[in-house]
């Protein structure tokens, strides 16, 4: 996605532990992890990076749990149970900071969507869960997938639903002089 910017970059993956602390609220996680992203990315080798973006992006269900990235298929199928015929919340946090360790964050936002789910029969979400398209997904599913026709409506960003809030992050790139 950020390639349709036309800004330059470079892929580098760090492992955070993404685990939900008890009684952490959504922001306060969004905020927590993508923190630890942008350390653990500053701690690799950037070469002659100027900058680093990092995200991270959450579904929070109709009475609020954060749904992480399902462990299996019964799981999978279980997220999108909860999630039908309701309306959630999906949020994308992201930073945009100096490749510097330490260096203050230049820019950091939150963007949040709410997606409403048609009602989905059992059948449907054990038959989704097993394409195995929302196995690495936070909330069991890809908005950009097959999951698409469960979708009645999509109130905010795409873009932040599939990960990355691309108008939010274009806008501030271009404040920040780096595109």
């Amino acid at each position: 996605m950020l390639a349709w910017l036309g800004v330059p970059f470079v892929v580098r993956t760090a492992s955070v532990d993404e685990s939900v602390r008890a009684g952490e609220a959504p922001g306060a996680y969004l905020e927590r992890v993508v923190a630890l992203k942008l350390d653990a990315v500053r701690a690799l080798a950037l070469g002659e990076a100027a900058g680093v973006l990092v995200a991270d992006t959450i579904v929070v269900a109709p009475g609020g749990p954060i749904l992480g990235k399902p462990a299996n298929d019964d799981e999978a199928r279980a997220m999108i149970e909860r999630l039908a015929g309701a309306t959630h919340e999906v949020s994308t946090r992201f930073a945009l900071a100096p490749a510097a360790a330490g260096a203050p964050v230049a820019h950091a936002q939150t963007v949040t969507a709410r997606v409403t789910f048609r009602a989905v029969s059992r059948d449907e979400a054990v038959a989704y869960a097993a394409t195995g398209e929302g196995r690495d997904k936070a909330g069991a599913y890809a908005v950009q997938g097959r999951a698409m026709a469960f979708i009645d409506r999509l109130e905010g960003s795409y873009s932040a639903v599939i990960g990355l809030p691309l108008s939010e992050v274009a806008v501030a790139i271009r404040a920040l002089g780096w595109g």
